[in-house]
């Protein structure tokens, strides 16, 4: 991918009195109206401070969950605004809506170095539509274009990729201009050994990016929702677990392929369906038929983390189980401490954003003890498998 330009590739003169619209990624925990996680609006402190330092009037611009065209009262961004308020110490304009002549109005009101946060862009279907009407209605709030959003680039919806169109020069901001960096050194030459660690849910979310990591890797520990597709490639019986059929002739010839280099659990802890309070290890791979694995068993974290050494490079992307609750959260969280570990050893360690974030903090290992945290799960996941992501790809070549 070529290089693209950054924010400070314009002179800072003229930031002056310029409207900038921050395409950000502020969709963070909120519970009884209270941020929980505020990583991802930290992430772009840098960015925001720079743009106002330089006298711009900046409008930040954020989904929230998937509120799917409606206006959910949970899901608006109030909790956002109320917390950039505290971080940057500075009162945010908060015109309660995304479109339409009053917020359009009010950004032209803006004084220079104020910041305008909008409401929820996915309480309008427009959004993830990228329709076109939409994204001109966003770009007339604007002179200039700034991505900060790494985390929704691999989206091409109106605020990441439609709206572009009606700008001259589009921008990366720090943080977007940092995992591009970054992640780019892990795709040309990681340090080696390779090993990769991918769970979650669905291996259909993560097709075309897992195809070209398994071959850069050197070892790929498979855990979470991801494995029971793979164990029952194999033949192993996965009991309630859920199997994506489609999948399935993939994984059995990806196991022929990289035989020896795609590890899988040994063993499992499970529970009846739905996540019941009663819970049984076992000691082999098979899964009972009445039953639901929801974590990685004790064999199968011995076996994981003698892979997770202070070595080579270390990706991880999605926990191994049902982490949010307590009775399943151990084959992540020992994934995590080792995770830690390596990284003060001396290896290379990547977490790819979303739940493994949450996972981390969790598990009470610090960001400081990870080489690199990205902002974007599948984001950071389909860039380091080649792929291009239409929110980077627009951005203007340095």
């Amino acid at each position: 991918m070529k290089k693209k330009l950054l924010v400070t590739d314009l002179p800072s003169s003229q930031y002056e009195g310029k409207r900038v619209f921050v395409r950000v990624d502020f969709n963070v925990p909120v519970k009884g109206g209270k941020i929980t996680e505020d990583y991802r609006i930290r992430r772009t402190i840098p960015t925001i401070d720079y743009l106002t330092k330089c006298g711009a009037k900046v409008i930040l611009a954020s989904h929230m969950g998937r509120p799917k065209g409606r206006k959910i009262k949970d899901l608006s961004m109030a909790p956002v605004a109320a917390r950039l308020n505290e971080v940057l110490g500075t009162q945010i304009h908060f015109p309660d809506a995304v479109v339409g002549d009053r917020v359009e109005s009010a950004s032209k009101k803006l004084e220079n170095g104020e910041v305008m946060l909008l409401e929820n862009l996915r309480y309008y279907n427009e959004e993830t539509e990228n329709d076109s009407d939409f994204s001109k209605k966003l770009a007339l709030l604007a002179d200039i274009y700034v991505n900060e959003a790494f985390g929704t680039s691999h989206r091409a919806h109106a605020s990441t990729y439609g709206m572009t169109a009606y700008f001259d020069k589009k921008y990366a901001g720090f943080m977007v201009g940092n995992e591009m960096k970054f992640l780019n050194r892990l795709i040309k030459s990681p340090k080696n050994p390779y090993v990769v660690i991918v769970g979650g849910m669905k291996i259909k979310d993560k097709i075309g990016a897992l195809k070209k990591i398994i071959e850069k890797a050197d070892r790929v520990l498979v855990g979470g929702g991801v494995a029971y597709t793979f164990l029952e490639a194999c033949g192993v019986s996965v009991g309630k677990c859920s199997v994506e059929k489609d999948m399935l002739p993939w994984a059995r010839k990806a196991l022929e392929d990289y035989r020896g280099k795609i590890l899988l659990p040994v063993d499992h802890v499970m529970a009846e369906p739905a996540g019941g309070k009663k819970t049984l290890t076992v000691t082999g791979a098979e899964i009972y038929e009445d039953m639901t694995a929801y974590d990685i068993g004790p064999k199968t974290v011995e076996k994981f983390t003698s892979y997770i050494k202070g070595e080579g490079t270390v990706f991880w992307n999605g926990p191994m189980g049902f982490f949010e609750v307590d009775n399943f959260s151990n084959g992540t969280s020992a994934i995590a401490r080792s995770f830690a570990l390596a990284k003060w050893r001396g290896a290379t360690t990547v977490l790819g954003g979303g739940d493994s974030v949450a996972a981390l903090k969790k598990s009470g290992v610090d960001f400081s003890e990870v080489t690199h945290v990205s902002t974007g799960g599948g984001a950071c996941f389909e860039f380091l498998g080649g792929s291009d992501l239409p929110g980077i790809s627009i951005l203007s070549d340095s």
